[in-house]
């Protein structure tokens, strides 16, 4: 049969349709990756420098509960810059906005992490950096449960076990709590701080698949745009929560006072505030950001990947002790995180080659 000259044409358009097609998708995973990297960098920052900067408050004086709670999210505005950027750049009548009904999801989620930001602060305040990171990783574990039930993620032999293994790392550290007290904590204070810390984990583990399954079920798809919004807005209802807080327990109006008594100088203490804040807010911007670009369950495994290296920190920040049973919580949380990263490996070279499978 004769191939006319229509038909050549059409071949070649069709060949060089699916080459853009091609070359378009490859550009948008790179885009994904690069993303994903430059969110887990934010979240690096964030996870390892912001304990830093609180524990480094209370070492030189002071003593403000809900202050340091509230400067983990009052530095919501920053995301505006990246808003009105993106903005500026959109497609014309593209929906650029987040829907009012994601937007009060994001708001009620808020509550509950100003809530989180106070639990861990409070606990903080009555334990070491070190210790306080290691019970922190059991927030894996609390992702991964909650996962399960919120999100439908399934559980592996690989994920049980890393959360077995974290639980275990907790239990050690509960069962000898007084070897690394910090001066001036009673033995009361120290455990109420153990109880936050904990809870602080299993709150901040139950707010990521919350997270994930609203994007989820999002009326208009999600970009990362409205990402940023969604953040803003659970950041801005996290500070009002704080700020109501700081009003009641007069706080504001104490912070004139705690600077000119701070042992570093009243400049450094202005200082300090202004960089937790943009810090802290690097962390919960990297953290939704990652949950965009793949899952609220690995979000949780890099946060709590990044735990190990703040205890090393701390350890070599402030001198800290680093007894026996902290070295093997941490042997039981490196163990955990190898599990869980081998677990997830397998199950993506399945799924790979169920996807070969069904292409041909």
């Amino acid at each position: 049969m004769a191939i006319t000259n229509m038909e050549i044409e059409n071949g070649v358009q069709e060949t060089h349709q699916t080459k853009l097609s091609t070359d378009d998708s490859k550009k948008s995973f790179i885009a994904k990756w690069w993303l994903l990297l430059l969110n887990i960098a934010c979240t690096a920052t964030g996870a390892i420098g912001g304990p830093l900067l609180i524990r480094l408050y209370f070492n030189h004086g002071g003593n403000r509960k809900w202050l340091p709670a509230w400067l983990q999210t009052v530095g919501f505005p920053m995301h505006a810059i990246p808003i009105v950027i993106l903005y500026s750049r959109r497609t014309p009548g593209a929906k650029f906005f987040a829907s009012p009904k994601l937007l009060l999801c994001a708001a009620v989620i808020g509550v509950f992490a100003g809530l989180d930001n106070f639990m861990y602060t409070l606990g903080l305040s009555y334990l070491p950096v070190s210790t306080s990171s290691l019970l922190l990783a059991t927030q894996l574990a609390f992702t991964a449960f909650f996962s399960f039930i919120i999100a439908r993620q399934k559980f592996t032999p690989f994920s049980i076990n890393a959360v077995v293994l974290m639980t275990l790392g907790a239990i050690v550290l509960g069962l000898r709590s007084a070897g690394d007290r910090p001066a001036g904590v009673t033995g009361a204070e120290y455990m109420l701080g153990f109880i936050l810390t904990i809870g602080s984990a299993g709150l901040l583990g139950f707010m990521l698949p919350v997270t994930e399954v609203t994007y989820a079920k999002a009326t208009k798809a999600i970009t990362y745009s409205i990402v940023l919004q969604f953040q803003f807005f659970l950041a801005l209802f996290a500070t009002i929560f704080c700020t109501i807080g700081m009003f009641i327990n007069k706080d504001i109006g104490a912070i004139p006072r705690e600077a000119s008594k701070f042992g570093l100088g009243p400049t450094k203490y202005y200082l300090l505030l202004a960089s937790s804040a943009v810090v802290w807010q690097l962390m919960f911007l990297g953290i939704m950001g990652t949950i965009f670009c793949t899952s609220s369950l690995f979000a949780g495994v890099v946060n709590a990947t990044l735990l190990p290296i703040t205890q090393i920190a701390a350890v070599i920040v402030y001198q800290e002790k680093f007894t026996g049973e902290k070295g093997m919580a941490l042997a039981l949380s490196i163990w955990g995180f190898t599990s869980f990263f081998y677990g997830a490996y397998k199950d993506s070279k399945t799924q790979k080659a169920k996807e070969v499978e069904t292409a041909r």
